[in-house]
């Protein structure tokens, strides 16, 4: 049995799940995916859900927040969209809260971050806004013209 922390030393691979589709994580819930099976586990839980895969992971002293659109099944967020999560990323990075970001329209990711409870937070945070606005891009119709 694989060990991954959910909240104060619980522990239970079982445990490990992605929201319904659209339904995002509190931070408590950000599943701890620092072991490889752990990481595993989660994301094939994210997948089974049709569900966006988040989690953190200690990375030596700090820890490191990722989230995967592709877990899901649903459409990829618009450009605009994308250029809304990296603002928000860009202020984290001058704010200090973290080194590097990564941001796209199917993944992000952000380290390092200082403490365990920052990373929850920053997870939480992007996931509920991944998740709001992927329901809206599948809500709103495209104005581009090409039927899309």
């Amino acid at each position: 049995m694989t060990d991954v922390r959910l909240t104060e030393g619980v522990s239970a691979c079982d445990d490990v799940g992605m929201p319904t589709p659209g339904t995002p994580l509190q931070a408590a819930l950000i599943p701890d995916c620092t072991k490889p099976e752990a990481h595993h586990a989660a994301y094939r839980s994210a997948k089974t859900n049709d569900a966006i895969f988040v989690c953190i992971a200690r990375q030596g002293r700090h820890w490191k927040v990722e989230l995967d659109a592709m877990a899901s099944s649903k459409p990829i967020i618009t450009d605009e969209a994308v250029t809304v999560l990296q603002s928000a990323a860009e202020a984290l990075v001058v704010a200090g809260a973290v080194a590097k970001a990564n941001v796209g329209a199917d993944y992000i990711s952000m380290w390092p971050i200082e403490s365990e409870k920052k990373a929850r937070e920053i997870a939480a945070a992007f996931h509920a806004a991944l998740c709001g606005l992927q329901q809206l891009h599948m809500a709103v119709p495209s104005r581009r013209g090409d039927g899309a």
